[in-house]
């Protein structure tokens, strides 16, 4: 049995496939297998991947699985100690994995992700394109942090790296672009109900089916008890398909073209799974929270309003996102504080 699981779901992601996986098995840490989930081939990414890479394991459901239930796909199935994601475009240090080990050596940690940087220009020059000339490397992510209003931000995204995140940090969740998770952390975080069927191997929510969903579980793992860390020493560079805008709520300007460039399926996704990740996790229903939903349904209704098409969605799985967060409530061993 390898010691590390190194997990990718595809979707349609064929120009990404020869930099990310030549990464991945340049890797200095050697005890380790591929596996690919195929959620998307419109491109030909699949025989690409088994052409130049016949190594890596592929299962492929034959449909959309999404982010969500494609990795809890491998986390079911295989019993390495460690699971290492890697999203489809980001590319590996090649001490990444080496170096985010060492964060488990803590045995309270469950999930770590390191430090991430932007990736400037054409993915398909790598991580070569992640400065650009007379510029300095610029972050994705270091972390997310969590506050009472349920608002999660990417610790660090859009600032330029001056030293200031290189401290080993415990932080309120990571994000799943890179993510590595210890086995016996996600066995004591996931949905379980009576012994039954019904979230035996739910990992990441799959209600959720994209986005949120590591934030999410990254809660769920401080609410039963284990740690998330940023280690500064593991480094990657991700290309990122949404992120904030780099002024964020403080300049209105920028935060709405920003949000005009994403999809609405992206929009409808975002604004749902927020909400339930908030009633999942939070031990408290926070005025902050009600103020922040106010203001954004505003937005919504005066910009977005194809957004609210997902109510209907939202009201069908209210009950059950309820009932999830009675068995999270239930299972508490050390309450998560937010800001």
């Amino acid at each position: 049995m390898p010691k590390v699981t190194v997990v990718q779901v595809i979707y349609n992601s064929k120009r990404f496939i020869q930099p990310v996986f030549e990464a991945i098995f340049k890797q200095t840490f050697k005890d380790f297998n591929v596996v690919a989930v195929i959620s998307g081939n419109d491109d030909g990414g699949k025989e690409l991947l088994m052409e130049k890479f016949p190594q890596v394991e592929i299962i492929d459901p034959g449909y959309n699985i999404g982010f969500a239930a494609g990795h809890n796909l491998v986390f079911d199935k295989y019993s390495s100690e460690f699971f290492q994601l890697v999203n489809p475009d980001l590319i590996l240090e090649p001490t990444y994995i080496e170096n985010i080990l060492k964060a488990f050596d803590d045995a309270k940690v469950g999930a770590a992700s390191g430090k991430l940087y932007q990736i400037y220009g054409p993915f398909e020059k790598g991580a070569s394109s992640s400065t650009r000339e007379g510029a300095l490397l610029m972050f994705d992510t270091t972390g997310v942090t969590i506050s009472k209003s349920g608002r999660a931000r990417d610790r660090g995204q859009h600032e330029v790296d001056n030293g200031q995140y290189d401290k080993l940090t415990v932080v309120d969740a990571v994000s799943g672009a890179g993510a590595m998770y210890r086995q016996t952390a996600l066995e004591a975080s996931k949905l379980t109900h009576n012994h039954t069927r019904l979230y035996e191997c739910e990992f990441y929510d799959e209600d959720f089916h994209s986005y949120w969903e590591d934030v999410d579980l990254s809660w769920r793992m401080r609410n039963a008890g284990w740690k998330n860390v940023f280690v500064p020493s593991a480094v990657a560079y991700h290309g990122r398909g949404a992120g904030s805008s780099k002024g964020g709520y403080t300049h209105i300007i920028d935060f709405i073209r920003h949000h005009r460039q994403l999809s609405t399926r992206v929009r409808q996704l975002n604004y749902k799974n927020h909400i339930f990740m908030y009633i999942k996790n939070s031990p408290y229903f926070y005025p902050q929270f009600f103020v922040r939903e106010f203001f954004m349904l505003i937005y919504i209704l005066v910009f977005e309003i194809g957004t609210l098409k997902v109510l209907p969605d939202i009201l069908r799985l209210l009950p059950k996102i309820w009932r999830k967060r009675k068995i999270i409530q239930s299972q508490i061993k050390i309450p998560f504080r937010t800001k």
